[in-house]
């Protein structure tokens, strides 16, 4: 799991570790089922102080939301209650007063002569917060739900969108009252009355931005207390025997550990980019801070739960560090409003007043460039009368286009991601999301045959190589897979279809099922060459198969998608000695590499899919239907902006597997986790279009009144071909919990 949690800032990285080996060293998280009574927050907040946390915040050179972001994950995994969140805060909206009493606390703060509590009294979403009245500088009121009042030396309190209150938790007027939520201590009841209280104008700080920053840390935290809860199950599942075996080699605990990574995984790469894109002075930091917390406020405490369920009776008990994290999720993903707030800004945003779409990523110079010269491209080769051609046939004769694919192949892109050395362009895995990206959004047909390439450059002859990678590159010839047989789907190790040297040829025989690209010009075939092979796997080798060779029979099937794909037979198909990919019986090797470089590609072109699909979706929302419009109503509000957060959380993973990529190979075990992800959210976008639209979205292509030709009710039929190709979802799973997390076969 270590390269799975690395960080993707060095400093940041550094201080994760640092911050660890010191919690580690001085903190037990069980201080915290102790009640962690004032003066053991005091001690280790003190020692914290020491190593330079309070003035995170203060100024950028002392480290911006990502480094704040680090310590609050780091101090929620320590099961942690030291006054981090308030003391960021603090620094956040009055580093830049020019108050005197403000610029005295901050230095005190920092230095660790006084410690602040924070509330956003009646600016916080959850109206049980409480507020205070201000009259001739007294306050009366009572606050809230107030973080670690009961050891601090003062109480910071929003009054309005402009001036915060002072007031010090020592003086008169003033009484904390510990209160006990989802069984643990840590809040407080904070009554004032009649308490003396200085007015700090912050004229330069938007509350309403603070608030945000405030969930953002508290999204950090929680998933630091998930994550240490699921590394706990995982070693747990390693170690615990049922029915004479480790339960980590139990299927159903193997899958519900890997749903458990995917989330948390998503859950880190989001708030790692917001923060970015605060520190970096971009003002798309709040829409990702936002669907950080539309997104986590399920999912983290989902993966509280299926550790709980993992851990069974003995998580049940008190002395136990699992309860501990489960408490501390559920309590920060409801704070600050939680999910309810952050879903009301995002379908604001999304929805309202014409909306805004989804946010482009930035792909660096090179990718940024290259997406703008494909857009120009295809304004130029695939619009007008060409494209409404196009468009207007019926899908099974929408998947591929020759001419399209001929003029792509004019361009060079096909190879673009190829080394020089083959005639590629050797660009990087952004400008190839780049090229993804632009091509779904201009709706182009599919093109070229990457996985076949690949693996001829990884494993061909020299006289393969230049034989027909160049045909592929010219957008000339497809090449279909050939690997599923009836008995033999995900389980590629049966497969049984044989190859059988007989003097310069290989004699094939067998049948191969579910082929899509059975119209293809060559075929990659897997076949068994060693019968008795073991284990069976070893037995395996690669074949290029020409489409048009004596003893091929095609039996072409409609999908339920409207797509095709086809049953095919080889009786004493004979193909060129020289046709084999890679050594005799070492196909494995190649069929294993080639779906790995698939797997690298496939979640992110999914999730690309998804995104466009879901723009479409937006504008039938917003669309007008007399004065009204769908996008008024609150449940299909709360529908579209839980799919664009989990849009956002797809693209991160396909970002982070280019960001893989570029440093050599995405891990098979990531590609997985991407590809897992984007399938069933293409799936649940589908089912929640045609509840969003009604009937009218069921109507399918062609038929009068079908909203966009049918767009939508079809990609939902299709998306269950994500799920199950390229090895089901319940393999990939298997495959996460095994490579990524170590569990035992």
């Amino acid at each position: 799991m270590a390269a799975i949690e690395a960080s993707n800032d060095d400093v940041a990285g550094m201080l994760r570790d640092s911050l660890r080996g010191f919690l580690d060293e001085h903190w037990l998280p069980l201080d915290l089922a102790a009640s962690s009574s004032p003066d053991e927050v005091s001690a280790i907040w003190r020692k914290l102080v020491g190593q330079g946390v309070a003035a995170l915040g203060a100024e950028s050179s002392e480290g911006g939301l990502a480094e704040i972001l680090v310590v609050m994950a780091e101090l929620g995994r320590a099961g942690c209650t030291a006054p981090m969140w308030s003391a960021a805060l603090a620094n956040l909206a009055i580093s830049g007063s020019q108050v005197d009493v403000a610029v005295d606390l901050l230095e005190r703060l920092q230095s660790g002569e006084a410690t602040v509590a924070f509330s956003f009294g009646a600016l916080d979403p959850d109206a049980g917060t409480g507020a205070v009245e201000v009259t001739d500088l007294k306050a009366k009121g009572v606050l809230r739900f107030v973080e670690a009042a009961g050891g601090a030396t003062h109480l910071l309190v929003v009054l309005d969108q402009a001036q915060l209150g002072l007031i010090n938790l020592d003086g008169p007027g003033v009484e904390c009252v510990a209160t006990r939520a989802m069984g643990a201590w840590g809040l407080y009841e904070v009554r004032l009355n009649e308490a003396p209280l200085t007015r700090i104008p912050i004229d330069t700080v938007d509350l309403d931005h603070l608030r945000i920053k405030g969930r953002a840390m508290l999204t950090a935290r929680a998933y630091g207390a998930a994550r240490r809860a699921f590394e706990l199950a995982v070693d747990y599942a390693k170690e615990r025997h049922q029915f004479g075996q480790p339960i980590g080699r139990f299927q159903a605990i193997q899958h519900k550990l890997a749903d458990c990574l995917i989330a948390l995984e998503g859950v880190r790469l989001i708030l790692d980019h917001a923060a970015r894109l605060h520190d970096g002075g971009e003002g798309g930091w709040r829409y990702f801070a936002d669907c950080a917390s539309a997104f986590s406020g399920h999912a983290l405490r989902q993966v509280s739960l299926e550790v709980q369920h993992t851990f069974g009776a003995i998580g049940y008990a008190e002395e136990h560090e699992a309860p501990i994290h489960f408490k501390r999720v559920h309590l920060d993903t409801i704070a600050l409003g939680g999910v309810s707030d952050a879903k009301s800004r995002l379908a604001a945003r999304l929805l309202d007043a014409g909306g805004v779409g989804l946010p482009q990523y930035d792909l660096g110079a090179a990718g940024n460039a290259f997406r703008e010269q494909i857009r120009l491209w295809l304004e130029q080769h695939w619009t007008g009368d060409t494209k409404q051609a196009f468009d207007g046939r019926p899908f099974a004769k929408r998947e591929f286009d020759a001419g399209f694919a001929r003029d792509i192949g004019e361009t060079g892109w096909i190879g673009l991601g190829w080394p020089e050395q083959f005639g590629g362009q050797a660009r990087s895995p952004l400008e190839q999301i780049a090229f993804m990206e632009t091509m779904e959004r201009g709706e182009a047909p599919r093109i070229g045959a990457a996985i076949q390439a690949n693996a001829l450059m990884m494993f061909g002859t020299a006289a393969q190589q230049q034989k027909y990678l160049p045909e592929i590159l010219r957008g000339e010839a497809m090449h279909g897979m050939g690997y599923s047989e009836p008995q033999a789907g995900s389980d590629l190790a049966a497969l049984r279809t044989s190859a059988a040297r007989d003097g310069d040829h290989w004699v094939i025989n067998g049948q191969k099922i579910w082929t899509t690209t059975w119209w293809g010009k060559y075929m990659f075939l897997a076949a068994r060459t060693d019968k008795d092979a073991k284990p069976p796997h070893a037995g395996i080798s690669m074949f290029i198969v020409p489409m048009d060779a004596p003893g091929i029979t095609i039996s072409p099937s409609a999908t339920m998608y409207d797509g095709t794909f086809a049953n095919i037979f080889y009786d004493n198909v004979r193909i060129p000695a020289e046709n084999l990919v890679g050594e005799v019986n070492g196909g494995w090797k190649v069929l294993t590499g080639a779906l790995a470089f698939e797997r690298g590609l496939v979640g992110g072109g999914i999730v690309l899919k998804v995104a466009h699909a879901f723009e479409q979706l937006r504008s039938q929302v917003m669309a007008k239907q007399g004065d009204r419009s769908l996008a008024d109503d609150p449940i299909i509000r709360d529908r579209m902006v839980t799919l664009a957060s989990e849009i956002e959380i797809g693209r991160l993973l396909m970002m982070r597997c280019a960001e893989l990529a570029a440093d050599g190979v995405t891990p098979p075990e990531y590609g997985a986790i991407s590809k897992v992800f984007s399938g069933e959210l293409m799936e649940r976008f589908g089912e929640a279009a045609l509840d969003i639209l009604g009937m009218r979205a069921a109507l399918s292509e062609q038929m009068p009144g079908a909203i966009d030709n049918g767009r939508f009710e079809q990609s939902l039929r299709h998306s269950l071909m994500w799920v199950i190709s390229i090895g089901t979802n319940e393999i990939q799973r298997s495959l996460i919990a095994q490579r990524a997390l170590g569990l035992p076969r």
